[in-house]
């Protein structure tokens, strides 16, 4: 059965699409929910203006995220943690705190569900995470770990 969608529905579709689905969905879920009606001639405009706002609202959240894409791209986020001797943090930097890195030098806000982190990150040093900012559009963020009273100027003297 062919309906027009009132809501947008993830698995299924946006506010205004026509799309087909069983009949007994249709009947039992979504006619009843008001999530969508027959697609009349009268529906289909009456929804075509609120596909068109869905649709720019889509298109300025893909601009969005190419904005702060380009933004973090070339951008290495430092931070500094008390560390034990052996490099390893007292702490651990973790997805809340990219996030807020991230806003704090950025100005815009991400997600922490958004960075890709397969655990916290518990030593010093170099480490790279996944941002993933809007369906297909993501960047490799750089991040550098630094212990609490050292500096990488430091670092460079005692080694050279």
């Amino acid at each position: 059965m062919k309906v027009v969608l009132t809501k947008t529905i993830e698995a299924l579709g946006h506010v205004g699409e026509v799309v087909n689905v069983a009949d007994g969905y249709a009947r039992n879920y979504l006619l009843p929910r008001g999530f969508a009606l027959k697609p009349t001639e009268h529906n289909v405009a009456r929804y075509a203006k609120e596909k068109a706002v869905h649709e720019a609202l889509l298109e300025e959240r893909e601009e969005q995220a190419l904005h702060l894409r380009d933004a973090l791209a070339d951008r290495t986020l430092v931070f500094v943690r008390k560390a034990h001797d052996d490099d390893k943090l007292y702490g651990s930097v973790r997805a809340e705190d990219i996030a807020a890195q991230i806003e704090a030098e950025v100005g815009r806000s991400v997600e922490a569900s958004r960075i890709r982190l397969e655990h916290p990150i518990e030593t010093i040093g170099p480490h790279a995470v996944t941002v993933s900012l809007y369906k297909d559009i993501s960047v490799e963020l750089r991040l550098r770990i630094d212990a609490e009273g050292e500096t990488p100027e430091e670092d460079a003297q005692e080694e050279g």
